[in-house]
């Protein structure tokens, strides 16, 4: 076991972590853009984008959670050094994930303006958000293959990669959403449609950069991505077995977050600007969380792959214990000089002030989220993903009635509201670890 952890070392685990890190920080910055430059076009616009973007995540994280499972049966295979077999994976993945996508703009164009209709009280946030959603989800074809490239390299740890990718895609995103939101070099100024039109675009250019560089810089007769595969449905199948759980956990988890804002969205306009704000500023701590939690279920299924699943445990400890120092040196920046951080996103000065006792609030949460999510990844780097999808739906359960009491029915200030996200946490790390602890999640084959 000493061995085995060696190699997993604190610095191979930095090592994978922060190209990782620096990739969802360019990412993140992706919604920061929206929301920074919306927060100065008006209160409407930036309630819309926050419920807009959170619909658009929900709908996004199918084709995101296949790629978890992916990429936990990619790096088996690392592990197992059957490497032409990873090839294999990325490409029915990327056939499936297209025809997904063409499937779920058509569903969309067709049930959306009803369903944000029904859940929205303010009809002008209604249309924004609709104005929005219509536009951004033309991107699915190329994030969701993005996606596939993303799950091969995390799974092959080349996550160095995905930091140029990010990098170009920030970049890229900006430069739109300028030209369109604003109205600059002779376009109209285009508001919401704009930052979805612009997001869109840079999606594409993301998607473009992957390609090239793979077939510039990769291995790609190592890998076999340069074979012409030929379908197979029981290939697919294997995969979905896995990836099935991480898909619908992923549609869930972020389907109840969705739940959250449409109960504060009947709080008022201003609450709803508030918690768009907040959830950005939560988004920036978020990434370093997930990008210790990726690596974890990724080295997590290298390591069993590679025949020491006793040395998963104290893995998933180091990684813990790396993961905690940037979280809570940002979450404690954060709670120092709040007005600060928030008057990036808006600067409306009632917004600023009425959102500082939120955000205090939020960076308490990460006290248990760090562990909690961490620790949920490594249970699905194990191959044990049902499971993990149903531990999640217990912490779900709770978080669900927890808001459906405070938000909806009494009706608590926002700051409260936000209290939710302590109580997902402590039950998430509580129900994780618990099962963790009891070795169930040994000798699962995939």
């Amino acid at each position: 076991m000493t061995k085995a952890l060696n190699k997993y070392s604190y610095g191979h685990i930095w090592n994978v972590a922060y190209p990782i890190l620096i990739s969802l920080i360019m990412e993140q910055l992706l919604g920061m853009t929206d929301t920074a430059f919306l927060g100065r076009v008006g209160e409407i616009e930036l309630g819309a984008s926050a419920i807009a973007g959170v619909y658009c995540m929900a709908i996004f994280v199918t084709g995101f959670g296949f790629g978890i499972g992916s990429q936990i049966i990619i790096a088996r295979r690392n592990g197992e050094g059957k490497y032409r077999e990873t090839g294999n994976i990325f490409w029915h993945g990327v056939y499936f994930l297209i025809v997904l996508a063409v499937l779920v703009i058509g569903l969309s164009e067709m049930f959306s303006p009803w369903i944000l209709g029904l859940l929205i009280e303010s009809d002008e946030i209604a249309a924004a958000a609709m104005s929005y959603v219509r536009w951004r989800l033309v991107g699915l074809i190329f994030a969701f293959v993005t996606v596939m490239f993303r799950a091969f390299y995390i799974g092959t740890t080349q996550t160095r990669t995905l930091t140029l990718n990010s990098i170009v895609m920030v970049l890229s995103n900006v430069l739109f959403n300028w030209i369109l939101i604003f109205g600059k070099l002779g376009c109209p100024p285009l508001g919401i449609a704009g930052a979805a039109i612009g997001s869109t675009l840079a999606e594409l250019v993301s998607l473009i950069f992957f390609i090239v560089y793979t077939a510039v810089r990769t291995d790609c007769r190592k890998y076999g991505l340069n074979v012409r595969i030929r379908f197979n449905w029981k290939k697919l199948k294997d995969i979905l077995g896995i990836s099935v759980w991480t898909m619908i956990q992923n549609f869930i988890s972020v389907s109840t977050w969705f739940i959250f804002f449409m109960f504060v969205e009947h709080l008022g306009e201003r609450q709803l600007a508030i918690s768009n704000v907040i959830r950005s500023i939560s988004g920036f701590i978020w990434v370093f969380v997930s990008a210790f939690a990726s690596t974890c279920s990724s080295l997590v299924s290298n390591l069993i792959g590679e025949g020491h699943p006793e040395a998963v445990p104290r893995l998933i400890r180091r990684i813990i214990k790396i993961a905690y120092l940037p979280v809570a040196a940002l979450a404690i920046l954060f709670a120092a000089i709040p007005e600060t951080v928030i008057g990036i996103y808006t600067d409306i000065p009632d917004i600023v002030s009425d959102a500082v006792p939120s955000l205090w609030v939020l960076c308490l949460s990460y006290v248990f989220a760090c562990p909690a999510l961490i620790c949920f990844n490594a249970i699905s780097g194990t191959g044990n993903t049902r499971t993990a999808f149903a531990l999640e739906m217990s912490a779900l359960v709770i978080y669900v009635v927890f808001c459906t009491a405070v938000i909806s029915i009494l009706k608590a200030d926002v700051a409260v509201c936000w209290t939710a996200e302590i109580v997902y946490a402590f039950s998430m790390l509580a129900i994780c670890a618990s099962y963790l602890r009891s070795g169930k999640w040994k000798g699962t084959r995939i």
